[in-house]
């Protein structure tokens, strides 16, 4: 059974929070335009790889690279990859909680703490 109220779902709604405070100080045209300079032909990519890599961290934007016109792949930085990671598992989670409480398979607060004091002192 699943708590309804935990520190991790507490930590989960910050982090969606502070995201969706972060995209929305973006209008639509403001991201688009951000994207669009971040556009390059995969024969950019063959002629500038090292300074591409050497410059990726610091500016903290993925880089788009297109093939015959066509998106194809992305390039980012380890540092913020590795946060979209975070953020999509903290998402998996909240919505696992969400399925969960759905289903019915919550338990209150206090008898969750029950339990576990039942627990500590049975040991």
């Amino acid at each position: 059974m699943a708590c309804s109220c935990s520190l991790l779902t507490f930590t989960c709604l910050i982090d969606i929070d502070l995201y969706l405070d972060y995209n929305r100080s973006y209008t639509g045209s403001e991201v688009m335009m951000k994207l669009s300079s971040r556009i390059k032909p995969i024969s950019y990519l063959k002629a500038h790889a090292s300074e591409i890599v050497r410059d990726i961290g610091g500016q903290k934007e993925p880089l788009i690279i297109t093939q015959n016109g066509t998106a194809k792949a992305i390039i980012q930085d380890i540092e913020s990859y590795e946060q979209t990671m975070e953020t999509m598992a903290l998402l998996k989670i909240l919505a696992l909680g969400n399925k969960q409480v759905d289903e019915g398979k919550i338990e209150t607060a206090d008898d969750v703490i029950t339990r576990i004091r039942d627990k500590q002192k049975n040991t």
